[in-house]
């Protein structure tokens, strides 16, 4: 196994790809998230982007880790937190053995873990419609087909007819999800828990899944199967290879690659530490809110293009009101000056968009991943005279210590610090 972190590079020796591997690694797919180029000698050089996971080659297996979060349970606690609910028990340590548990495999035994838990309640039936031939009529008789295929039989009837079923999408969503655990998780206790459950769920939802994306879309939860929610959020997730766009379609990509967008990741989540921050506190926390009137064509008086800021709070401070748009970016700002992109991104909401008590400078937050210790750096847009038009303002959010606070004693101090250094 090789093993670096996000943005790292790392030359590794003695690995050769096969043909299958030169393949999947040319494509745009994993090319966009993990560059693999061979040099001579035998020699691979690995650059990874903003994505963590880890990507199965036959030649060797390449775990990415995470570089501002902490540890690989860390990613799932914060998709957990951004979607709203808390992580689930997971004795990693137990269960996995022969070494630390990488995400795939973690996320592959959360599906497992929900899929035993479905089984050992009783798996769901629901009305399917059903087509088929029968010697007797059963729910409605199909006069073309029995015409077309059955003249002058009155043995074999073609009919349309309602059955109480397991073979449903609830079930073949689980079924999929843990048979590709049972084929390809890396720990042996993760395959053999999966291959029972998924030779269970074979015997109760024979018929194949199909398209994910369908799916999910057609997805409807309600009383009889809401308790199937956490299980098709893992499910899905391990389907689509990390939940990326692109990899929802069938191929060797999505089984050989499990790579999380932690630039998505870190934009929901910090979406909903502030959203929980300012409950109570009589602001309001919009995300991606579109303008259309900011950008105008002065020659036709049209919408020139829409302007769509990550976050935009309003509220009132000491009865005057505010209104503050916040841009995230999952870049480490601790170490190195803003990007001079990002500003002009940032300067343009706070130009546009920012509303300040008083006569107080337009102000946009740049929200990013840091420690505790960052230093906050403040960016002003000096005119030809002298005088400042407005400000970006960095905000550093310090994970680790974060995703330990959620659900516990200190997370209102925690999410409390988040929003004051947010308005201040």
């Amino acid at each position: 196994m090789v093993t670096l972190r996000e943005y790292e590079t790392r030359v590794v020796e003695g690995v050769r790809l096969s043909t299958a591997d030169r393949a999947l690694c040319a494509g745009e797919q994993l090319a966009a998230r993990l560059q693999v180029r061979e040099l001579a000698g035998e020699r691979l050089e690995l650059t990874a982007g903003p994505s963590v996971g880890v990507v199965r080659l036959d030649a060797c297996e390449i775990r990415v880790l995470p570089k501002y979060v902490g540890e690989e349970l860390d990613v799932l606690r914060m998709l957990e937190y951004a979607a709203g609910r808390g992580l689930p028990a997971l004795d990693a340590a137990r269960t996995v053995r022969g070494g630390a548990p990488h995400l795939r495999d973690m996320v592959a035994l959360l599906v497992t873990e929900q899929c035993e838990q479905l089984l050992a309640r009783g798996v769901r039936r629901d009305y399917v419609t059903v087509e088929g031939d029968l010697p007797a009529v059963r729910g409605r008789l199909l006069a073309d087909r029995q015409a077309l295929r059955h003249y002058g039989r009155l043995d074999r009837l073609a009919c349309r007819y309602d059955e109480h079923d397991t073979d449903i999408v609830d079930n073949r969503l689980c079924g999929a999800a843990v048979d590709l655990a049972a084929r390809t998780a890396r720990s042996p206790a993760v395959r053999a828990r999966a291959r029972r459950a998924a030779d269970r769920f074979a015997q109760v939802a024979p018929t194949r899944l199909g398209d994910l994306r369908t799916a999910l879309a057609g997805l409807d939860y309600h009383r009889h199967n809401s308790h199937y929610r956490d299980a098709h959020r893992w499910a899905a997730l391990l389907l689509s290879g990390g939940g990326i766009a692109d990899l929802f379609s069938p191929g060797p990509l999505a089984s050989r690659a499990f790579l999380i967008d932690m630039n998505v990741l870190f934009e929901s989540f910090a979406t909903r530490l502030l959203r929980e921050a300012a409950t109570g506190t009589g602001f309001t926390v919009r995300d991606q809110s579109r303008h259309r009137g900011v950008l105008r064509d002065e020659l036709t008086g049209r919408h020139y293009s829409e302007v769509r800021p990550d976050l935009l709070i309003s509220g009132s401070l000491d009865g005057e009101p505010l209104r503050r748009p916040v841009d995230i970016k999952y870049k480490l700002y601790d170490s190195r000056k803003l990007a001079a992109s990002d500003l002009y991104q940032a300067f343009l909401y706070a130009q546009a968009l920012s509303r300040q008590p008083g006569d107080s400078m337009p102000t946009c937050v740049l929200l990013h991943p840091g420690g505790t210790s960052a230093a906050r750096e403040s960016v002003a847009v000096r005119r030809w005279d002298g005088t400042t038009s407005a400000r970006v303002r960095s905000v550093s959010l310090d994970l680790p210590s974060l995703l330990g606070a959620p659900g516990g004693a200190e997370q209102p101090m925690a999410l409390a610090r988040v929003f004051r250094a947010v308005l201040a």
